[in-house]
């Protein structure tokens, strides 16, 4: 948000205020504190900050002038489980949640997994650390996805060729699985990765 110094010091002494003493200063208290010239001065100074969404204002009351709330930078996303090369996903047994930065989300439905083992470890993704998954039914090649594999859950590297997928884990020790499209259900793509350091 660009404010200029007089409007930026106008909406700390608001805020100030408020927290001081639970309301807003009305135009009045706003004029004297900054020794303004005119009421106009400070409606000016007000409808710029409203404009600008660093406040909001209700017309009809004298201190109905309020900070706007900032935009959330989070969402709370459901935490499923965890996934595991060759297992299916392992539910926790209580529903949770954790929170994910808006920048690793898109539009659309999303959950987290926590992943367990090294098969994308050259990718950056370790043991411990949670995947933000985007719900998805198909996927691009080369897209880090979460699929089920006859039941059992992996989360691969994915290459369609024809009726075939091939499921790349990105860490050298590991070996590709080859199976028929048939027996792949694509639940989603890796669209973001948040570190777990206390693993």
């Amino acid at each position: 948000m660009n404010l200029t110094k007089r409007q930026k010091e106008i909406l700390d002494f608001i805020r100030e205020y408020r927290d001081e003493n639970g309301i807003s200063p009305t135009q009045r208290e706003i004029r004297l504190r900054f020794r303004l010239s005119s009421f106009g001065t400070v409606q000016k100074h007000l409808k710029r900050l409203e404009e600008k969404g660093a406040l909001s204002r209700e017309w009809n009351r004298s201190r109905g002038i309020s900070p706007a709330e900032p935009k959330s930078t989070s969402r709370e996303v459901p935490l499923l489980g965890a996934v595991a090369a060759g297992r299916p996903i392992e539910p926790f047994p209580e529903e949770e949640t954790i929170e994910v930065p808006a920048s690793l989300l898109g539009r659309g439905d999303h959950f987290v997994l926590r992943v367990r083992g090294d098969s994308m470890i050259d990718d950056g993704i370790r043991d411990g650390d949670y995947v933000v998954v985007a719900k998805r039914s198909t996927a691009q090649n080369g897209q880090t996805v979460v699929a089920l594999v006859r039941g059992e859950a992996t989360l691969k590297r994915y290459y369609a060729d024809g009726s075939r997928v091939r499921l790349q884990p990105a860490n050298v020790s590991m070996k590709p699985l080859t199976v028929d499209l048939r027996d792949v259900l694509v639940q989603g793509v890796v669209t973001g990765l948040i570190r777990n350091y206390g693993v």
